[in-house]
């Protein structure tokens, strides 16, 4: 190997260690042994689409397309405002976030439950009312499933646009499946199962949904005010801007966000191919994993 070739071998290992570290947080070493290394039967085998989704850089832009589209449910964006940290604690949020998705969807059948019964404890606790006066409770169903649709439907919108190897219809169907056995764990009773239902379970929230001060002020955060050093502020405008354009039109409306607007719709999507394709080559640089995955 010669000194170039030395050096940008460093280069990718310390941004894709960096990237890691953030997303993972000072358990991720750790929780990334335990996830893929780990024997037992898993909730999802190797060949799952909700394996294919989770494992792409696509994610990074859909996570953050899904914050804001979540954020428009005026209860479920009261009780993310009054007792998830995520202006105190961004990253703590997003590596919480980034364990649950990683032990349901990789890990053991017992650490995924163990998983999913944290996280229902934890709603269970968080109860309040909206600014407005509204009661909300973080285990209510109809809030469960708000999150999960709007979630599930950025991720599967992101990994399409920006993902390595987008799948087939059937597979995106089957991908909506997947993710409905996490769901019905959390407690959503009848999760939509695939794409047509994904798309009119969404329209059916569509009368609930605002801008509130609250959502607004969580946008100005997320995409105004990250907590990045001036140096990743750039590719982060980058991601910034895709995931707003992945908001379906009417999400943008009410949030009242514009990306550049002179900028054309393909260099934006271009932009995010080239900063996807970037952590998808950055993270290649971490060291393989042992996976002993069995199918369900």
């Amino acid at each position: 190997m010669n000194l170039s070739e030395k050096s940008g071998s460093g280069l990718r290992e310390r941004v894709g260690t960096s990237l890691f570290s953030h997303v993972a947080g000072p358990s991720g070493a750790q929780n990334r042994a335990r996830i893929h290394g780990a024997p037992g039967p898993r909730w999802f085998g190797p060949e799952r689409p909700i394996r294919t989704v989770h494992g792409d850089a696509s994610m990074f832009i859909g996570g953050l397309s899904a914050l804001l589209l979540q954020s428009l449910h005026p209860r479920a964006m009261a009780a993310v405002a009054g007792h998830s940290g995520f202006r105190g604690d961004p990253w703590g949020r997003l590596q919480r976030t980034s364990a649950f998705l990683a032990f349901t969807t990789y890990g053991t059948a017992e650490d995924a439950q163990r998983a999913v019964d944290h996280v229902r404890d934890v709603h269970e606790r968080i109860r309040g009312t909206t600014p407005s006066g509204e009661p909300y409770h973080a285990a209510d169903p109809h809030l469960l499933c708000w999150v999960h649709v709007a979630e599930v439907d950025s991720f599967l919108r992101a990994h399409e646009r920006f993902g390595a190897g987008p799948l087939d219809a059937a597979g995106y169907d089957a991908y909506v499946d997947d993710a409905a056995r996490v769901a019905l764990a959390l407690g959503v009773p009848d999760p939509p199962r695939d794409r047509t239902a994904l798309a009119a379970r969404l329209a059916g929230y569509r009368p609930e949904l605002r801008a509130t001060s609250q959502a607004r002020d969580a946008a100005r955060f997320v995409l105004r005010e990250p907590p990045l050093p001036w140096v990743a502020r750039g590719p982060y405008a980058v991601l910034a801007s895709n995931a707003v354009r992945l908001l379906p039109p009417w999400a943008r409306t009410l949030l009242d966000l514009h990306t550049v607007p002179y900028l054309p719709e393909d260099f934006v999507r271009l932009s995010g191919r080239a900063l996807t394709g970037t952590i998808r080559w950055a993270m290649a640089a971490l060291p393989p994993r042992e996976d002993l995955t069995a199918p369900r």
